[in-house]
C-alpha cells in the first residue's frame, strides 16, 4: 500500500467520526481521571509483588516466573479481546474486566490474611489479573481515537503517557510507605477500591458501539483471521508492530533486573528501590509531557521514532556500566524517556490509520506482543542473571538491540514502509 492509498483509506476511515465530537473534553477528562485512578492501584500492586519477591527471594527465576504469570494469560486472551472490542461496547468490556480484576485482587488478600501466603497463590492472582487485562487493554485503546477528535490523537496520547508516568513516581512512594508500614495486603485493598472507582467514572461517558454491515459480520475465527490478514497485508502496521516488539523484547528484561542490580550491589533497603523506581517514573514523565505539548508539531514521526529507539539501545547498553545507584537511576530515567517518545507517535500512527471497525483487533495483537515480550525477555535474561552478573546480561541486551535495528533498517521495504506513514493524517 503506497502513501497515496494509505492516506485516502485514513481520511475515509474517520468520516463516520466527527472532527469535534460534542464534549469530547470532557468525555477524555472524565477518562484519563478513571483510568489515573485505576492505574494507580495497579501500579502499586506491581510495585510491591516485585520487592516483595525481590526482598523475600533474590532471585531472578523469581522475578522471570512472576512476569511470565503476570503477562503470558493477558497475550493468549488479547487474541480475543481484540475481537470482542470490535464486536462490543468498548466502555463495558473495560468496566467489567477492572471489575472483574477488583474481584480477584480480593480473593488474594482475603486468602493471604487467612494465611495462605504460597509463592503459587500470587502467581495464580497475577494470572488471573492478566487475564482480564487482556480483554481490557485492546478496549481501552481502541477506545481512545473513539472520543478524540484525530487532530488531537498525540496531544491525548502524550497526555495518557503523562498520567502513566505520574503513576510511576506516585506509585512507587505509596507502595513503599504502605508495604513498610503495613503488609502487602493492604496494596491489594486499595488496588480494589481505585479499580471500581475508575469503573464508575467510566460510566459516564457515552461510548457507542462501533456499527458493521452485515458482510463485516463474520464468526470469532473469521474475524481473527481478517485481523492476521490485515496486518499482514498493511507494510507500516507490521513494521510498527515488529519495532514495538523488537524494544519491548530486549529493553523489558534489563529495566525488570534494575531491582535485582540495585539489591545485589547498593544494598536491599526499600528507599533504594524506591528511589530507582521513581528515576524511571521522572524519565516517563518528562517525556509524557513534552508530547503532549509538542502534539501535532512532530512532523516526522516516524524519524522521530526511530531516533528514540537507538538512543534506547545505546542507553539500556549503558545501564549495566553504571558505577553507582546515581548514575544508575539518571540513565534509568533517560531510558524510561526513550521508551515514551517512541510509544505515543507509534500508538497514534496505527490509530488515525487503521479503520475503526479494525481497531481491536490490531491493538489485541499489539497488547500480544507487549504481553508476550516481556516475560519472553525475562525468561531469556532472568535466569542468566543468576549465573552471569546482571551488568553483563544488561550490557548485552542493549548491544544486541542496536545491531537489530540497524539491520532492520538497512532494510528497503522497511524504510519504504514506515517512511509512508511518516506524515501525520489531516483531520
Amino acid at each position: 500500500m503506497d502513501s497515496a492509498q494509505e492516506g485516502t483509506t485514513s481520511q475515509a476511515q474517520h468520516d463516520d467520526i466527527p472532527a469535534e465530537r460534542p464534549g469530547w473534553k470532557r468525555d477524555v477528562a472524565i477518562f484519563l481521571s478513571g483510568q489515573t485512578i485505576s492505574l494507580l492501584g495497579s501500579m502499586l500492586v506491581m510495585y510491591a509483588v516485585m520487592w516483595h519477591l525481590t526482598i523475600l527471594t533474590g532471585s531472578g527465576t523469581v522475578l522471570m516466573l512472576s512476569l511470565v504469570f503476570g503477562m503470558l494469560p493477558q497475550a493468549v486472551v488479547s487474541i480475543f479481546g481484540g475481537v470482542w472490542a470490535d464486536r462490543h461496547n468498548r466502555k463495558l468490556l473495560i468496566m467489567g474486566a477492572d471489575t472483574a480484576i477488583a474481584v480477584a485482587t480480593l480473593g488474594l488478600a482475603f486468602l493471604m490474611v487467612s494465611g495462605v501466603d504460597s509463592l503459587w497463590v500470587i502467581y495464580t492472582a497475577l494470572a488471573v489479573r492478566s487475564f482480564f487485562a487482556g480483554i481490557q487493554t485492546p478496549a481501552v485503546t481502541a477506545m481512545i481515537p473513539q472520543i478524540t477528535p484525530t487532530s488531537q490523537l498525540m496531544r491525548v496520547n502524550g497526555m495518557f503517557q503523562t498520567v502513566q508516568a505520574g503513576m510511576m513516581l506516585l506509585a512507587p512512594a505509596m507502595a513503599a510507605v504502605i508495604y513498610a508500614s503495613m503488609d502487602i495486603v493492604a496494596v491489594f485493598f486499595i488496588d480494589a477500591t481505585t479499580a471500581l472507582i475508575g469503573v464508575g467514572l467510566l460510566a459516564f461517558i457515552r461510548v457507542p458501539t462501533i456499527t458493521r454491515s452485515e458482510e463485516e459480520k463474520v464468526s470469532y475465527l473469521g474475524d481473527l483471521v481478517a485481523g492476521v490478514r490485515y496486518i499482514a497485508s498493511n507494510p507500516s502496521v507490521k513494521w510498527l508492530t515488529a519495532l514495538f516488539a523488537l524494544v519491548m523484547l530486549l529493553t523489558g528484561a534489563p529495566g525488570y533486573l534494575t531491582p535485582l542490580l540495585v539489591v545485589r550491589e547498593f544494598g536491599d533497603e526499600v528507599w533504594k528501590l524506591t528511589v530507582n523506581e521513581l528515576a524511571w517514573g521522572v524519565g516517563f514523565l518528562a517525556a509524557g509531557a513534552l508530547v503532549s505539548v509538542l502534539g501535532p508539531r512532530i512532523r516526522r514521526r516516524v524519524l522521530f521514532v526511530v531516533l528514540s529507539l537507538l538512543a534506547s539501545a545505546v542507553l539500556t547498553a549503558a545501564l549495566g556500566i553504571a558505577p553507582n545507584l546515581l548514575l544508575l537511576c539518571i540513565v534509568g530515567a533517560l531510558v524510561a524517556a526513550t521508551y515514551s517518545l517512541m510509544n505515543a507517535p507509534t500508538m497514534t500512527i496505527l490509530q488515525e490509520r487503521v479503520e475503526p471497525e479494525m481497531q481491536g483487533r490490531v491493538f489485541g495483537f499489539v497488547g500480544i506482543v507487549m504481553a508476550t515480550a516481556m516475560p519472553l525477555s525475562m525468561v531469556i535474561f532472568g535466569p542468566l542473571a543468576d549465573v552471569w552478573s546482571e551488568r553483563v546480561v544488561i550490557v548485552f541486551a542493549g548491544l544486541l538491540l542496536v545491531a537489530t535495528l540497524l539491520a532492520i533498517f538497512s532494510i528497503p521495504s522497511s524504510r519504504r514502509s514506515l517512511a509512508a506513514v511518516d506524515a501525520p493524517v489531516e483531520a
